[in-house]
């Protein structure tokens, strides 16, 4: 007697790889569906990957394989969310299922099934305060968990702490200082106190988003300390009440948990979830579960959460849109702002970017009317008012250290009276490099085209670009001098010379070489606000998205770094640091004053910056971008390419120049890169321009295609269209 035939499916399914095409498998009828993982074998390799087609006509090909498993463990990517990792793969000459597997958590791109998905408990201070005054001011560790724990925080953050973490954590909990938390599941409108008064503007802004029916794209223009986050708070609030979902994106991981902790005290019976790298796999992937289920209404993260299923999304905020994280820089490159937007028009819904420095492409789309203007000019805190900005010329100088004698001074009176005080100079280690005075040796990189930088404390020279590092020479390599000078500041000899000169008011250096411990940040961030630490020694981190009511002095250090650049884009980014920086101080009523360090005084950027108005310089930058053709008035493409000889590399990139011809655009000749070595590959760069995006996308699919039938041998390359390096 015959037996039945098993029915099959055949699937078509994007696997992780970089070829622009998909893999064809057989699998039992009901198996799997679109948008759904499956573990297949590829090769003598076992991959995971989405299904993207599934029909009952067998493909034509030979010997087609099963798969190996259809674990069932994420819902099934949804229409929206496949439609976007399209688009993302075919504007940015990306292969689809490598696009795939980066809008996934880690743990969910492994070729096994994961089981991990159990209730999120997180643990939290009955009452921090209590608990921090009964440990010892030597327990440092025990202390960095208590002021953790004055919000919900998972098993792997309190883990991540210190090896004792735990049992401090279930020690405590016996005895009731701390109590775990489940996730809440509550609905409707959210349980609120007080809220703080809107002024007219902030009002206004939140009934244009509110009356927002279908698409619309808003550019929240606001001065540093005008209440963006309240605006995004009120308009969230809406959402909510119409049982909707919102995502949030922010640059960067630091700015997560503070955001995180406002939003719960605003929304305390909301399901609320971040995503972002900091996060250990197995919460990241049952955040990212909860999301995607419809369980967390509101879900906080950097550019990677702009693909999040959300099945009642109702709202996208992109907070300090301009900010470069937004910018995928390795493997499949994008910018999270961008496709931000373009999932807000395909899902028919607003999206609100916020800015005190728009990006010049964000100000294009207002200014032409495709993005409505939303202005907020004014603090707001009663009371407040811009800090007063002064350039203090240091041509014919003697610093002390680095530092203005008039900007020492300020320092001094600043602390004197109470106030808190930053230097900010952008700039890690102890010194930019270590040099012989009686030779000229320099501490390069033996592997870039770049300075070592000297960390005096670890006792080593490091590479910021590749991770080379080697202990500090005794004596000059060369000549055999023993007395090696380090040249130039960064933010370990500042902090050095600040201690030095206030030893009563000690200095609190945050950079990322001493906040990579998971909850470091979050811990010297409490000490700030709670007045422990009055004079702040920092870089970019702290330049935006920080609330320091007390803080009244911001000294730059360094300024000058960003007028000289061969980028056209370095002006912009310098003035918006400078203004995100300056926009620290005097946020709560208190007066606040701002000392920009230069050798240039004269530069016309100064006078635009002392201005103060953005608007003005973002449209000058403007008229001068249409008038040179340079984006966003034009489209670029770059083609990127390493290799262990620069010829080889610049002769890979004139066979795609001449690959291009007959295409409607523009390609340059290659030259080298700006670092024309990096950790041992020399690099070149061919730059392609149109009037318009159409071309330049489509000569990056020609190209794409090019080098996915026939790759080249020695030689790594990069397909990066709208690029935000030259």
């Amino acid at each position: 007697m015959n037996q039945p035939r098993m029915p099959y499916v055949y699937l078509s399914v994007a696997l992780d790889l970089p070829l622009p095409r998909c893999f064809d498998y057989r699998a039992p009828a009901g198996a799997a569906g679109v948008g759904e993982r499956v573990i297949v074998p590829f090769g003598r390799q076992t991959l995971s990957g989405i299904v993207l087609a599934a029909g009952d006509v067998p493909p034509d090909f030979p010997n087609l394989k099963d798969i190996a498993d259809a674990p069932a463990d994420l819902p099934a990517l949804p229409a929206d969310v496949l439609a976007l990792c399209r688009f993302c793969a075919d504007y940015y000459a990306a292969p689809l299922g490598m696009v795939l597997a980066a809008a996934l958590p880690a743990a969910l791109r492994q070729p096994r099934p994961w089981s991990g998905d159990g209730t999120n408990w997180r643990w939290q201070a009955a009452n921090a305060d209590a608990l921090l005054a009964r440990l010892s001011p030597r327990a440092k560790k025990q202390r960095q968990l208590a002021e953790l724990l004055r919000t919900p925080q998972s098993r792997e953050a309190v883990r991540d702490v210190a090896g004792d973490a735990l049992r401090w954590l279930a020690d405590w909990q016996a005895a009731g200082e701390v109590v775990a938390v489940a996730p809440d599941r509550a609905g409707g409108a959210p349980r609120q106190a007080a809220l703080p008064a809107l002024n007219a503007a902030q009002a206004a802004a939140v009934a244009a988003v509110d009356a927002a029916d279908g698409f619309a794209a808003f550019l929240l223009y606001g001065v540093t300390g005008s209440g963006k986050t309240e605006v995004y708070l009120r308009t969230i609030a809406q959402r909510l009440a119409r049982d909707e979902q919102v995502l949030v994106l922010v640059p960067e991981i630091n700015l997560t948990p503070q955001l995180e902790a406002r939003f719960r005290a605003r929304f305390p019976d909301e399901a609320i979830v971040s995503l972002h790298s900091g996060l250990a796999d197995g919460e990241r992937t049952r955040n990212w579960l909860q999301a995607a289920r419809g369980e967390a209404r509101i879900v906080l993260g950097t550019r990677l959460a702009v693909f999040t299923p959300l099945p009642r999304l109702g709202l996208i905020v992109v907070d300090e849109e301009h900010d470069g994280s937004y910018r995928q820089q390795e493997g499949v490159r994008y910018s999270a702002r961008d496709l931000a937007v373009w999932r807000a028009r395909d899902r028919k819904l607003p999206v609100l970017l916020g800015s005190a420095t728009p990006s010049i492409e964000t100000w294009k789309n207002a200014s032409e009317g495709r993005y409505a203007r939303l202005d907020l000019p004014l603090r707001a805190v009663a009371g407040a008012v811009a800090p007063t900005l002064e350039v203090l010329p240091t041509g014919r100088i003697a610093l002390q250290d680095g530092i203005h004698p008039l900007a020492l001074e300020r320092l001094r009176a600043t602390l004197a009276r109470g106030g808190q005080a930053l230097v900010f100079i952008n700039r890690r280690g102890y010194a930019p490099v270590l040099a012989c005075n009686e030779c000229g040796w320099v501490s390069n990189c033996r592997r870039c085209e770049a300075r070592l930088v000297l960390h005096l404390g670890d006792r080593r020279l490091r590479c910021h670009h590749c991770g080379f590092e080697c202990a500090i020479p005794a004596e000059c390599p060369d000549c055999g001098n023993a007395d090696l000078k380090p040249l130039g500041q960064g933010t370990q000899r500042i902090e050095d010379a600040l201690a030095a000169r206030f030893p009563d008011t000690p200095p609190l250096r945050i950079d990322r070489d001493n906040t990579r411990r998971k909850g470091s940040l979050e811990a010297m961030l409490a000490q700030v606000h709670d007045g422990e630490i009055r004079l702040l020694v920092g870089t970019q981190m702290l330049a935006k998205g920080h609330d320091f009511a007390n803080l009244q002095l911001v000294v730059v250090l360094n300024a000058d770094a960003g007028l000289f650049s061969v980028d056209f884009r370095a002006e912009e980014r310098l003035f918006a640091q400078l203004l995100q920086v300056a926009g620290r101080a005097g946020r709560a009523g208190q007066p606040g004053q701002v000392l920009i360090q230069t050798r240039y005084p004269e530069h016309p950027f100064y006078a635009a910056l002392l201005a103060g108005d953005y608007a003005a310089f973002a449209d000058a930058q403007l008229a001068a971008r249409r008038e040179l053709m340079l984006p966003p008035c034009a489209a670029w493409l770059m083609v990127r390419a390493e290799a262990k000889r620069i010829d080889t590399a610049l002769a890979f990139l004139n066979a795609l120049r001449g690959a291009l011809a007959g295409q409607d655009v523009q390609a340059m000749s290659p030259i080298a890169a700006t670092m024309s070595r990096k950790a041992g590959w020399e690099r070149a760069q061919l730059l392609v321009t149109a009037p318009t995006r159409g071309p330049v996308v489509a000569a990056a699919a020609h190209l794409a295609g090019l080098l996915a039938a026939k790759p080249p041998k020695g030689v790594r390359w990069v397909i990066d269209v709208d690029p935000q390096d030259v």
